[in-house]
């Protein structure tokens, strides 16, 4: 399948009919045709209708489940990958740069207390760049059902960048129960003030795809001139997006919700935009990826 521009449109949403996003679409939409489709072909962005005073978040119930800071002077690739795996789990790539194998100094390196990952073009002219799950092709590492997930990070600048912070269900091959993926935000270069959050189902075989979106702008600010955290919190009951520690949008949480979601961070490129005009390299920096479950 050929990547998808998000449409920028906003409409209401129909009566009795749930919305479906026909925006920020997935990294595994366009890995799969038909699941593109399906999105495209509902053709609608949710629109959040949020009070004047956002709700604010609190963690006094909760307890720290994972935690990677990315602080040391000493970063050591070896030890970074017995954390993080630098591929999906389904080793699907997507977008217009190669997710490669971490060596000395790229994709990933330390700085300044921070995870830079890195894309760029290789001698070849071909664009490759960074992606880490905390889960392996073997089902090993962390996965978690419920609480909060949350990064904190500087967006890279300019056109064609693609990174996300997303959660993805950790199942079993052999398991035919629909797979849930919670996309935190998906940032493009091209819209510097929005962040992109969708929640998808994805049913195995013929049936379609379903899913919810969502776009926050950030008026007073570019999000790549300095840090910010971008978290969700998933609840039995709801899935809500926070930015900066205040709510942004909530959506149910959809009855196909009952397996642990591993954690993925990537900078991807494209996604229908172009990327002629992409500086290279360009960096993303992760000051911490932290994961919170409530306390009974």
């Amino acid at each position: 399948m050929t990547d998808q521009k998000p449409r920028r449109v906003r409409v209401r949403k129909r009566k009795g009919a749930p919305v479906k996003s026909a925006g920020a679409l997935s990294r595994r939409v366009m890995l799969t045709g038909v699941a593109g489709a399906a999105i495209l072909g509902a053709g609608l962005y949710a629109k959040q209708v949020l009070t004047a005073e956002p709700n604010r978040l609190s963690l006094d119930n909760y307890r720290m489940t994972f935690n990677e800071e990315f602080n040391g002077n000493d970063f050591s690739i070896e030890l970074f990958m017995k954390r993080w795996y630098p591929h999906t789990p389904w080793w699907g790539d997507f977008g217009d740069a190669a997710f490669t194998d971490p060596t000395a100094g790229f994709p990933f390196t330390v700085e300044h207390g921070s995870l830079r990952i890195e894309a760029r073009k290789d001698e070849a002219g071909k664009w490759r760049s960074g992606l880490i799950s905390s889960i392996d092709r073997e089902g090993k590492g962390f996965a978690q059902l419920y609480g909060y997930f949350e990064m904190r990070a500087k967006m890279p600048p300019g056109p064609g960048v693609w990174p996300a912070f997303w959660l993805n269900s950790s199942m079993s091959r052999d398991n035919l129960d629909p797979a849930v993926e919670i996309d935190v935000v998906e940032y493009y270069g091209q819209f510097p003030k929005d962040i992109h959050s969708t929640v998808i189902i994805w049913p195995k075989g013929e049936r379609k795809n379903r899913a919810v979106a969502n776009i926050h702008r950030v008026p007073d600010m570019r999000l790549s001139e300095g840090f910010h955290s971008y978290g969700v919190s998933v609840e039995p009951d709801w899935i809500i997006m926070y930015f900066d520690g205040e709510e942004t949008w909530r959506t149910p949480t959809p009855p196909e919700h009952k397996y642990p979601l591993m954690v993925l961070c990537n900078l991807a490129l494209g996604s229908g935009w172009p990327i002629d005009k992409t500086i290279n390299p360009s960096y993303m920096y992760v000051d911490y990826i932290r994961v919170y479950e409530k306390i009974a």
